[in-house]
């Protein structure tokens, strides 16, 4: 006798950024953050779980491979889940004792600074609710596993708001608008390495709120304005200042790094090109077209309007070749070709081949979604189903 609860979720990416704690152990963040949610049916992280009287002991198998139960991160989830459906008498006290076994599994790289512990854990979080009929807000208890977890709870725009509490019982994220609100919006992700990032989130962002004076500045002065200006930019659909906060956001957030001590560093030399050429098309467009951003890592993603995909997928094939035959994943989209003349006036060269090892083309999207087609992850005995 077994109860299995499946659920995807999605990766979210910021345009406001979240980088340094007030609370460790509980994960508060210094300040506000804003991302969007992006489509799971191109990147999504998936989750089974399943709580039974036979179960021994807890588990967890995460792609593939079997992990060790004792990530006090992991354990806070659960234990903060149970403790709700506690409250809530969602279950009784005998489901509650029972063990649970959880299996998870991304359809992206772990780890690269593409956001898998927010849809990691947005999806535990939820997949757990399910299980014990939580009903309330679980972005709260998410944010116990991954900080910026807690905006992958919710599709479209979403706010996390830092809160005050001690707590940490109002810092919780809320929706902006939902996937809907702008379907023109866009989202190219440009994958230029996939390897465990070498500085992780948590260590890097414990070091600059420990020695960074920029950060202290960022924190009181200039995150608290940009958050109140994106939200408006998003509700009025207002791309350029979107564009504009978002990339003068995301390079703030990469100094200080650089104003940490000592110092550590993201972005490589394509990070720079793929900054430098948004910024020389925009130039020769007379506008915003495309706006971008980069999280703990050297991958961009850039958030554009559909209509401009096209001619902005020509442009990175050209600058970026490929020697692959699939380059492109996610979304269907054909190229526009751009003249030479134009090519020519952003003086940038051609890159070495496979700089950039591909693109996902995706766009805004929902927040978690049970699966209810008996495609669980776990079998009824509590083992992962073996995929061929």
């Amino acid at each position: 006798m077994s109860d299995i609860k499946t659920v995807i979720a999605p990766v979210n990416i910021a345009v406001i950024k979240y980088w340094g704690k007030r609370d460790e152990e509980l994960i508060i963040p210094l300040n506000d953050s804003v991302s969007a949610t992006l489509d799971t049916s191109v990147m999504c992280a998936k989750t089974s779980v399943s709580a039974s009287p036979n179960f021994v002991e807890d588990e967890i198998w995460l792609n593939g491979k079997k992990e060790s139960f004792s990530n006090q991160r992991l354990q806070n989830c659960l234990k903060e889940i149970k403790q709700r459906a506690s409250v809530e008498k969602s279950v009784d006290n005998v489901f509650l004792s029972w063990k649970v076994h959880i299996c998870s599994e991304n359809n992206f790289p772990t780890a690269a600074g593409l956001a898998s512990s927010a849809a990691g854990y947005a999806c535990l979080v939820t997949a757990l609710a399910k299980l014990y009929k939580v009903s309330s807000d679980v972005s709260s208890i998410a944010r116990l596993g991954s900080g910026s977890a807690c905006r992958s709870v919710y599709g479209g725009f979403v706010r996390w708001h830092a809160g005050v509490n001690p707590d940490g019982s109002d810092s919780v994220a809320t929706q902006i608008a939902g996937s809907s609100h702008w379907p023109e919006m866009r989202a190219l992700i440009l994958v230029v390495g996939d390897s465990k990032k070498k500085i992780s989130s948590t260590i890097g962002m414990k070091r600059t709120a420990d020695t960074s004076e920029l950060l202290e500045y960022r924190v009181q002065h200039c995150v608290p304005k940009r958050t109140e200006q994106i939200s408006n930019a998003i509700k009025e659909r207002n791309f350029a200042k979107f564009a504009e906060i978002t990339m003068k956001d995301s390079n703030q957030f990469h100094a200080v790094c650089m104003d940490s001590y000592p110092p550590y560093v993201y972005l490589t030399n394509v990070s720079h090109t793929i900054i430098d050429l948004v910024h020389k098309y925009n130039e020769i467009n007379g506008e915003a077209k495309i706006a971008y951003t980069f999280d703990a890592g050297p991958n961009a993603c850039l958030y554009l309007v559909e209509n401009d995909v096209p001619k902005v997928l020509y442009l990175i094939q050209h600058i970026f070749p490929s020697s692959s035959n699939n380059f492109v994943t996610g979304l269907s989209c054909n190229r526009e070709p751009l003249s030479n003349e134009f090519i020519k006036s952003l003086s940038i060269p051609v890159q070495e081949k496979d700089s950039i090892k591909y693109v996902i083309y995706t766009k805004v999207g929902e927040g978690p979604t049970e699966i209810k087609d008996g495609s669980h992850l776990l079998t009824t005995d509590g083992t992962p189903v073996k995929t061929v």
